[in-house]
């Protein structure tokens, strides 16, 4: 039932979500409102890159045991089960309850039994944040055994507040953020074994995963969960259960740099085939995607941008293309309005220059 007070928490939400918060900032106060509205006892709210689905970053206000990311991963990416992630964006599900998705028989669920039952939770809701078809975000709240499950009404009040959620995780990586500090120049490389235990690190690997590290605090081969997320893709890929070609995540860090991640196995004749995770600052050709996206510009207002960041004039871009001079015009007044520039040369400023400020 909608409350006078509930309605006024999820119009304090929805502000939130429009007030260019950055992407921890948000999440973390928006789950201090819906904790009024929607009770919990864990909860994980994760940033994803959408061109993979994988976790770029995640707030857990409780510490979890050491065991359940490893088995939350694999569940996710490993194992048939109700309401994972990715079923539920290909199904445009927005929010699901475990315990009504199996008929509340939640034993019916591999990932009721291996992590929540060890837990003592009763019951899961999840939610995705999706724009435009690409999804920004993910959300896990769950209830111990001793607190009723939970409601359609529930459902109902997430499900409304789910577009705004991912418009202001989308927004949140437009903000202006000059880098801080300098970089290691080449790419570092992270060697691990099949349990995920570190083989073997670079110098630069070490600088990238302490900027990632979940808290100040993390040991130094404490894994954060982009890592274990991009290499969860990876053993997607060879488990059959996923099809892209190369697990990849595009993120941007606490000191304002752009960085990929991608995972590949490292086969040698003496010894069991290892993982390696390659950290390396992004390039435009792979930030010019997930910026497209980011600006909800559409497939043809990318190409011209490609267009002129590479100098091309309108001519040449109204032949390269196919269309007439005035519409490249038309389009071109269309992205600076959505980037909210006034010139090509404020535009290329805006989507890539200053992230590679030194």
């Amino acid at each position: 039932m909608i409350t006078l007070a509930t309605e006024s928490i999820k119009q304090d939400m929805i502000r939130l979500c429009h007030s260019a918060l950055d992407s921890r900032s948000l999440r973390v106060e928006l789950l201090k409102r819906l904790q009024t509205v929607i009770a919990f006892d864990y909860v994980y709210f994760s940033t994803t890159d959408p061109a993979t689905q994988l976790m770029t970053s995640s707030i857990m206000p409780e510490t979890p045991p050491s065991w359940l990311m490893p088995v939350f991963l694999e569940n996710e990416f490993l194992q048939e089960d109700y309401n994972k992630f990715s079923d539920m964006l290909r199904t445009h599900q927005v929010v699901g309850i475990l315990s009504q998705a199996t008929d509340y028989e939640p034993f019916r669920s591999q990932r009721y039994r291996d992590m929540l039952m060890p837990m003592a939770i009763e019951d899961e809701l999840r939610a995705i944040f999706v724009t435009e078809g690409a999804c920004w975000g993910t959300l896990c709240l769950h209830r111990e055994r001793s607190k009723v499950r939970y409601t359609p009404a529930e459902a109902d009040f997430m499900t409304q507040l789910a577009p705004h959620i991912a418009d202001g995780l989308r927004k949140a990586l437009l903000l202006d953020s000059l880098p801080q500090g300098n970089p290691p120049d080449g790419p570092g490389v992270l060697i691990l074994a099949d349990d995920l235990s570190v083989v073997a690190m670079t110098a630069a690997a070490e600088y990238w995963l302490t900027e990632l590290a979940e808290t100040q605090n993390s040991a130094r081969y404490d894994l954060p969960i982009t890592v274990r997320s991009v290499v969860a893709g990876l053993k997607a890929i060879e488990s059959g259960m996923a099809t892209s070609a190369t697990p990849k995540i595009r993120l941007h860090t606490r000191s304002g740099h752009w960085l990929m991640l991608c995972a590949s196995r490292l086969t040698t004749a003496e010894s069991q085939a290892q993982i390696t995770v390659i950290f390396e600052v992004a390039q435009p050709t792979e930030l010019a995607p997930l910026m497209m996206q980011a600006y909800l510009l559409t497939k043809r207002e990318g190409e011209i941008i490609q267009c002129v960041l590479r100098g091309w004039s309108t001519n040449e871009i109204a032949t390269r293309l196919h269309i007439s001079a005035n519409t490249v015009q038309d389009h071109l007044k269309a992205i600076f309005e959505k980037v909210d520039v006034r010139s090509r040369g404020e535009l290329a400023a805006r989507i890539f220059t200053q992230q590679y400020q030194r």
